[in-house]
C-alpha cells in the first residue's frame, strides 16, 4: 500500500482524478478519469477504480477490486479482495437519511471475497453479501446475501446459486449445491 504523498510509480492517477493526502492506494491500481478517493481510504493492489467513482474516508476496498464507472463507495463500507461491483451501483450508510440529524451513525455494509454487483444495484446499508454472491443488474439489496447465492429484483430474492466463475448451477433457491 502507497500512501498518495509518497505514491509509488506503479500506480496510476489519471490528472483530473482527485486521490486526497492520506489516502492509501495498492500498486498496480489505475484510478481514472474525475474519481475521488477521500483521505483515510484504502484501495488494495491491482484494482480498476473507473470513471467518476467515489470511495469515501474510511472506506476499505480490497485487492483486485474493479469498481465500474459512476460508483458512490460510501464511507461504512468494506470491499473484500476479487469483487466486481457493476456501473452505477450504490451503496448506503445511512438507515434513516435526513439532511438535518445530528445524531445519525453509519450502519456499515460488507462485500466478501469474489462477489459481483450488477449495474444499477443498490445495497441498503447493514447487510453482508456473501462469498462469490451475485447480484443482478438493478436489484435493490435490503437483506444479507449467502455465499454462492444469487439474487435479483427489488427487493432482492434467491434465485439460485453460482460457482466462482459466476455460473449458474442450481436453480433450487433452498438446497445450496456442495461448494468446494
Amino acid at each position: 500500500m502507497t500512501d498518495t504523498t509518497n505514491r509509488s510509480a506503479s500506480v496510476f492517477v489519471h490528472p483530473t482524478a482527485d486521490v486526497e493526502s492520506g489516502a492509501r492506494i495498492g500498486d498496480g491500481t489505475k484510478v481514472w478519469h474525475l474519481a475521488h478517493v477521500r483521505s483515510s481510504a484504502q484501495v488494495g493492489a491491482g484494482c480498476v477504480i473507473g470513471r467518476n467513482v467515489y470511495v469515501d474516508a474510511g472506506v476499505t476496498v480490497g485487492d483486485r477490486v474493479k469498481i465500474q464507472n459512476n460508483v458512490s463507495v460510501y464511507q461504512g463500507v468494506t470491499i473484500e479482495d476479487e469483487v466486481f461491483v457493476g456501473p452505477c451501483a450504490v451503496f448506503t450508510n445511512d438507515f434513516r437519511p435526513r439532511a438535518q440529524n445530528p445524531d445519525w451513525t453509519i450502519t456499515p455494509t460488507m462485500v466478501r471475497r469474489g462477489a459481483s454487483i450488477g449495474a444499477n444495484a443498490t445495497l441498503v446499508c447493514g447487510i453482508e453479501v456473501g462469498e462469490y454472491a451475485m447480484i443482478a443488474a438493478g436489484s435493490v439489496v435490503t437483506r444479507d446475501v449467502k455465499p454462492y447465492q444469487l439474487v435479483a429484483g427489488n427487493p432482492a430474492r434467491p434465485k439460485g446459486w453460482v460457482d466462482e466463475k459466476g455460473e449458474v448451477v442450481s436453480r433450487d433457491v433452498d438446497n445450496p449445491p456442495f461448494q468446494g
